[in-house]
């Protein structure tokens, strides 16, 4: 009946080594509606990979059934998360002659995409999604769209955006044990991207920047298509790492991981001279010796020298991919590592471009107080499983930038 609004189920899930996520809502009028969220803490997980499924199942129950009881709806169904450094890219061109001399289709721009697809991966890679970056025509390159235009030989420059069989099929797995069926899987920093980057950002120019616990996320948009994904071994983790041996060879005052983590959280900041750094900081000791103390300032040094090696890893990275001095709308940065006061000025700083927090966008009914960076995967998995449903179904595998995300 024309008029009628319809209404259907999303879920999205983010299962982080740290945190599992998940974010519910109701797709009402072609829109998401956010209903409820829950989250539970993550075990089950070694450095970022898979070490017990059964475990990881768990932790997805806790965080689904206290979605479940905010939503007031049974899920059955999500849109799961895959990140960490099981994630990779590579480029690929597939090569469509016509034979003869003829306007090109849409259809075969999408028979182009698919055989740059067809690329062999190594023996445990998968491919995740396909970003068509440009195509060339008879040897003359840089078209984005070019139906309509003459020419003999087509050829699609993608970027496939590959990932771990063993932990794909692991965390797909976990997902099934927690009576959950998987829609689709998805890279996590692209979800990120698809929820808390505007389209007319990524048009300019645009990264996101996810940093998790064991590993860091970067996506970058060139235009309509992503023109690099990766995963950086730097992440949090690191930062109260660098705290614990810190402390412990240059002012010989062990302290434990989870003091450290408390340090980076109450009082760290990535650069020196944003914060009072001669505020005095009672630091205890993980020998049972008594408690001494640090200046803020010799805190943040630690801090400081890790958040500049991250992001000039990432800035050597943009440059590999051509893209250093084409971000115009800058970075975005999300994840619970982005939490550190600071990290938009040490980002800015190092890549020479403006930074903010990519936080969530295109929810209705969006509560402020998850609008952190640490729910932005959530909701961008969510988003894509409200566009799944508005579209009636699942999409071809790996076509994710085809169809438009």
């Amino acid at each position: 009946m024309p008029g009628k609004s319809t209404r259907s189920q999303a879920a999205g899930l983010d299962v982080g080594s740290r945190r599992v996520r998940c974010v519910a809502g109701v797709v009402e009028d072609q829109r998401l509606r956010f209903t409820g969220a829950g989250t539970a803490p993550s075990r089950g997980w070694q450095r970022g990979r898979v070490q017990d499924v059964a475990q990881i199942a768990e932790s997805i129950q806790a965080a689904v059934r206290e979605a479940e009881e905010r939503a007031g709806i049974e899920i059955e169904s999500v849109v799961l998360g895959m990140g960490g450094p099981a994630l990779g890219s590579i480029s690929s061109r597939g090569v469509y002659e016509f034979g003869r001399t003829r306007p090109v289709t849409p259809d075969d721009m999408k028979y182009a995409i698919e055989l740059a697809a067809r690329r062999g991966l190594e023996e445990d890679q998968m491919l995740l999604h396909v970003f068509p970056q440009q195509f060339t025509l008879d040897g003359k390159a840089g078209y984005r769209s070019p139906a309509g235009v003459p020419c003999s030989r087509l050829e699609a420059n993608v970027l496939l955006v590959t990932y771990s069989v063993k932990e794909h099929e692991a965390l797909v797995a976990a997902a099934h044990q927690a009576h959950l069926a998987v829609e689709e899987t998805a890279a996590e920093a692209v979800a990120a991207a698809y929820s808390g980057v505007l389209p007319r950002d990524r048009q300019n120019g645009a990264a996101l920047i996810d940093i998790g616990l064991h590993s860091t996320s970067v996506v970058v948009y060139d235009g309509d298509s992503a023109a690099g994904v990766a995963s950086l071994a730097v992440a949090g983790e690191h930062f109260t790492r660098d705290l614990v041996m810190g402390f412990h060879h240059a002012y010989q005052h062990p302290i434990s991981p989870e003091d450290a983590e408390t340090l980076k959280c109450e009082y760290g900041c990535a650069l020196r001279g944003l914060t009072a750094d001669n505020v005095v900081v009672e630091v205890p000791s993980a020998d049972g010796r008594s408690s001494r103390e640090f200046s803020r300032m010799q805190i943040n040094a630690i801090l400081e020298a890790r958040a500049d090696e991250l992001f000039a890893y990432i800035r050597d990275y943009l440059a590999s991919i051509g893209m250093e001095q084409n971000l115009l709308e800058g970075v975005f940065l999300t994840g619970g590592g982005a939490r550190l006061e600071g990290i938009l000025d040490m980002a800015e700083r190092v890549l020479n471009c403006p930074a903010r927090y990519g936080l969530t966008q295109g929810i209705q009914d969006w509560p402020p107080g998850f609008q952190d960076q640490a729910w932005t995967v959530a909701s961008g998995l969510a988003l894509y499983s409200a566009r799944l449903k508005r579209r009636g179904g699942g999409r071809s595998p790996g076509l994710l930038g085809f169809l438009g995300w």
